[in-house]
C-alpha cells in the first residue's frame, strides 16, 4: 500500500472524527408532529429536539422517496437526513418541544438544560431561509397575542405557570421533594399532573396552586424507595392516568382515585401515550410497546434507537420514536418502518 501524504490535513481529520462520533452519541428526547398548514391528512413535517440543544424539522415524504432508492440498491435502510428548518434553541440539551395552537397561528415552543423556554410562530420558522440561532441569555419572548398559560416542570422540585402574553410568572407550585420529570395539563378540571424522582405523581389545582391528590405507583409493591416517576399520560377523556416508575407501567383511573393495574416491564420505560384506549411505551430498550387499560401487552415492534425516549402519535396513525443514536423511527399504523433517519 502507499500514498501521497503530504496534503494529508490532521486537523481536518481529527474534526472529522469527532464530529461523526458527536452526531452518532446525539440523543433525541422529544419528537411532535408539526401542524399541518394545508388540509393534509399525511403527516409531512416532524420536529426533533436533541442533546445539542438544537430543534430540527424533517420531512417526511421527502426521507421516504430517498430512502426508497437506497432500499432499490440494497443500502442500508439509514438515512443521514438533512433538516428542512433548524433552531440552536438552547445551550445545553432541549428536552422537549411542543405546539401551542393549530395552523398558521400554532407556535414552536422549546424548554432546555439553560432553565429556557422559547417560542416561534411556526409559520416564520418554516419561511426561513437560514437558520434561525437563539443567543445564550436571551430572554423568550411571546410571539403571538394568544393569551393562556404555559406550565413548566423543573430541577427545583417546583413545577411553574406562566403567562404567555406577557411571559410572566403566575403561580408556583411547591411539594414535591426531588427533581421534576415530567408535567401534563388536565385542562378539563383546571389541574396539572406532575412526576418526581420523589417517586411520586402530584395532582395541583391550577388556580390555588395547591397540591389536591399524591399518586404514589410504587405503594404496597418492592419498587418502593427505588424508583422516580419518569413519564406520565393522559387519555383523550382526561379521566385515565398512565405513569411510568422505573420497570413498573401503572394505570390509574382518575374520578375513582385508583389503580386499575400494574405491569412490569422488562426495561425502564421513558415515555407513554395514549391511543385511544390504549398505550404505546418506550424505554430503555429498542421496542414499541403497546398495553391495554388491563396492562396485558397487545404488540411489540422493534425500533431503531436502542433506548428510546420519545413516541408521538399523529392523527393517521403514524407513530415517531427516537432516542439514543440521534434517531428516529417513523412507523405506520401496519407496523411497518415508513423511514429511519438520523
Amino acid at each position: 500500500m502507499c500514498g501521497d501524504a503530504r496534503n494529508w490535513d490532521e486537523d481536518a481529520y481529527r474534526e472529522s472524527i469527532l464530529k461523526e462520533r458527536e452526531i452518532q452519541t446525539r440523543t433525541v428526547f422529544r419528537t411532535v408532529w408539526a401542524p399541518s398548514l394545508n388540509p393534509n391528512p399525511n403527516p409531512e413535517t416532524i420536529v426533533a429536539a436533541s442533546s445539542d440543544g438544537s430543534i430540527a424539522s424533517y420531512s417526511i415524504s421527502s426521507c421516504i422517496s430517498k430512502l426508497q432508492s437506497f432500499r432499490n440498491t440494497k443500502a442500508q435502510h439509514l438515512l443521514v437526513a438533512e433538516p428542512d428548518y433548524f433552531v440552536q434553541g438552547h445551550d445545553g440539551p432541549a428536552y422537549d418541544i411542543k405546539f401551542y395552537g393549530d395552523g398558521e397561528d400554532a407556535l414552536l415552543l422549546s424548554c432546555g438544560d439553560d432553565g429556557r423556554i422559547r417560542g416561534w410562530r411556526w409559520k416564520d420558522f418554516t419561511n426561513s431561509d437560514v437558520p434561525i440561532t437563539l443567543q445564550a441569555g436571551k430572554q423568550m419572548k411571546p410571539v403571538l397575542d394568544l393569551g393562556g398559560s404555559i406550565f413548566s416542570a423543573s430541577g427545583d422540585s417546583c413545577a411553574y405557570c406562566w403567562d404567555v402574553e406577557t411571559g410572566k410568572l403566575k403561580v408556583v407550585f411547591k411539594g414535591h421533594s426531588d427533581y421534576l420529570h415530567c408535567i401534563v395539563a388536565r385542562n378539563s378540571a383546571n389541574q396539572i399532573i406532575t412526576g418526581s424522582e420523589d417517586g411520586t405523581a402530584r395532582i395541583w389545582d391550577c388556580k390555588s396552586g395547591k397540591c389536591i391528590q399524591v399518586i404514589d405507583p410504587a405503594e404496597n409493591t418492592k419498587l418502593k424507595g427505588f424508583s422516580c416517576v419518569s413519564c406520565i399520560a393522559l387519555d383523550g377523556s382526561e379521566s385515565w392516568l398512565a405513569c411510568s416508575s422505573g420497570r413498573c407501567l401503572s394505570i390509574w383511573n382518575l374520578p375513582a382515585s385508583e389503580c386499575i393495574s400494574r405491569t412490569s416491564t422488562r426495561a425502564s420505560v421513558q415515555d407513554v401515550l395514549f391511543d385511544d384506549n390504549q398505550i404505546l411505551a418506550v424505554g430503555a430498550e429498542p421496542l414499541l410497546c403497546r398495553f391495554d387499560i388491563s396492562g396485558a401487552i397487545l404488540s411489540q415492534i422493534q425500533c431503531a434507537p436502542p433506548s428510546a425516549f420519545s413516541v408521538s402519535l399523529h392523527p393517521s396513525g403514524v407513530t415517531a420514536v427516537g432516542g439514543y443514536g440521534g434517531l428516529v423511527d417513523v412507523i405506520s399504523q401496519f407496523g411497518s418502518h415508513l423511514c429511519t433517519f438520523r
